[in-house]
């Protein structure tokens, strides 16, 4: 069996550049000196500029930075055009427009747990540098992945970020007053929502100890509400914008919470109450010595 064929797929500046190639020496040096100097920055503040180890980086750095930005700033896929970007605007601005999608992407949250240490600097400083890492440290002459993996990220950071945003709705909006934590378990605050949400009357619950819970169980025992409309209730007290989530979650636990799924049986308070920590975690209050 013959071996399957790999296409090449270089980073955007290398390909550019090929281009170059018995054409003006003017606009190769001075891309050239630009290129110099952007890796003489990324070396100073993400590398080592006194070890050729780290200048290598900076270089492969430089490579994939500016390659993510002409992949950002095209309009099609075309070599030539990245080749007249870099001359009509620079390699400093293509740099700088990959640059900005680092940085956007690593301001969003990479999970649905936030915590304190997301607000610190430092930490977003690292933060970033990791992912420029990631994402952009390539070799010039080999293939690269790097606009496919931001791609991926982005879509996987966005969708988190739709989660914790309606979790953070919910907690300003708490019937018993908003809640200021710092760290938060997004997916938590919208299971006790949702959970919550059955016995009617369009409450938001975005925190809840053992007590409430037993109460809440008692109530939808001996009331029997209708669960969808208790759903209905929280959609419509819930901003349009953050129904996409909020609905998925509902039909999620409207087939899968087991916690729902026993309140009308017999199962013992204790059981349910550990059932409901699976889900909300973090988000329970201890109320209960």
């Amino acid at each position: 069996m013959l071996p399957a064929l790999v296409g090449e797929n270089l980073p955007r500046l290398t390909r550019a550049i090929k281009l170059l190639v018995g054409t003006n020496d003017d606009t190769a040096v001075v891309l050239a000196d630009e290129l110099a100097g952007i890796t003489a920055m990324v070396a100073e503040k993400f590398t080592n500029n006194r070890t050729s180890e780290g200048i290598q980086k900076a270089v492969n750095l430089t490579v994939g930075g500016v390659s993510l930005g002409l992949e950002n700033v095209l309009t099609m896929d075309s070599d030539e055009q990245a080749l007249d970007y870099l001359v009509d605007n620079g390699a400093e601005a293509a740099f700088q427009a990959g640059f900005r999608q680092l940085k956007d992407l690593a301001a969003m949250p990479e999970d649905t747990l936030v915590g304190e240490y997301d607000q610190d600097p430092v930490y977003a400083q690292r933060r970033l540098r990791d992912i420029f890492f990631d994402i952009c440290l390539t070799d010039p002459n080999q293939n690269w992945d790097g606009p496919a993996r931001y791609q991926q990220q982005l879509k996987q950071r966005q969708e988190a970020q739709a989660i914790v945003r309606l979790a953070s709705w919910m907690r300003r909006h708490n019937s018993e007053g908003p809640i200021t934590d710092t760290d938060l378990n997004a997916e938590g605050v919208i299971a006790l929502a949702i959970i919550f949400a059955v016995e009617g009357g369009g409450r938001i619950v975005a925190r809840t100890g053992q007590k409430e819970f037993e109460r809440f169980v008692k109530s939808v025992r001996k009331n029997k509400p209708d669960y969808e409309a208790g759903w209905a209730a929280l959609a419509a007290a819930v901003p349009a914008q953050h129904h996409p989530v909020l609905l998925h979650r509902i039909d999620l636990y409207r087939r899968t919470c087991t916690v729902l799924q026993h309140i009308p049986g017999r199962t013992a308070m204790k059981t349910l109450f550990a059932e409901l920590e699976n889900y909300a975690g973090s988000e329970l209050e201890a109320d209960y010595d």
